[in-house]
């Protein structure tokens, strides 16, 4: 066998050693390494149930919460429509105090058929026949930012109440026509109901009270780093 050297903390002259007993180390270490991969799997097995028991029972309470403060407002709502003998139809109620504010309602995901598309295209067609002056081409430009899509590839529902205004205003058999097909196309879904409260100082600013999972900050003195070995540690002040 050649002599040779592997650099470990201090230099090895594998020539010491025998084929054999060269065979049986670096069995040992890959059966080592397999039992160190082993045991974090069995530790990774046995803390995933523990964390979601934690954050089932987290979830509950939440939604516990969630449906008496709910139910504490229905009360005042019941009293608000009989003291002011108006039901008021919209997706959100505030009530407040000096020092403490909560928002209770719902959100709307705004959706579109796939013939909102056609509605654009006709309206698009007017409209870019219009753009042969300065005073057409502002307006031209006003209607197209009205049919800019967000993020998400919508339309806004608002913007296109804009547009139905601008149909009396252009009096066009084609752009009107493409204005409803977007309008009839609308078809929003409500997504969530909600809850938001604030604490108000007494100079009139508001701090939000943190109710969701990613707003709520660690306890103080703990920070987490996902590119550290260990997670690091503050000592509380």
């Amino acid at each position: 066998m050649n002599t040779s050297t592997i650099t470990t903390n201090k230099t090895i002259d594998l020539a010491q050693f025998s084929a054999q007993q060269l065979k049986e180390a670096l069995i040992k270490i890959e059966n080592k390494k397999n039992e160190e991969r082993e045991a974090y799997k069995k530790l990774v097995a046995e803390t995933i149930p523990k964390a979601l028991l934690k954050l089932y029972k987290t979830s509950e309470m939440i939604s516990k919460v969630k449906t008496e403060t709910f139910q504490l407002f229905e009360t005042i709502l019941d009293l608000k429509n009989q003291v002011y003998g108006f039901k008021e139809k919209q997706m959100s109620h505030t009530f407040s105090n000096d020092k403490e504010e909560i928002t209770i309602g719902y959100r709307i995901n705004e959706g579109w058929d796939d013939t909102a598309t056609i509605g654009i295209e006709k309206v698009q067609n007017y409209i870019s026949s219009l753009s042969t002056s300065k005073e057409t081409a502002s307006l031209v430009k006003i209607v197209f930012n009205l049919l800019k899509k967000d993020a998400k590839g919508n339309l806004k529902g608002s913007r296109v109440l804009e547009l139905q205004k601008l149909t009396k205003e252009f009096n066009n058999e084609e752009f009107t026509d493409g204005v409803e097909i977007i309008a009839s196309s609308f078809k929003p879904v409500r997504s969530s109901w909600f809850i938001e409260a604030n604490t108000i100082n007494e100079n009139g600013t508001r701090t939000t009270i943190p109710l969701s999972m990613s707003a709520v900050d660690f306890l103080h003195g703990y920070a987490f780093n996902f590119f550290n070995q260990q997670n690091e540690q503050t000592n509380a002040a």
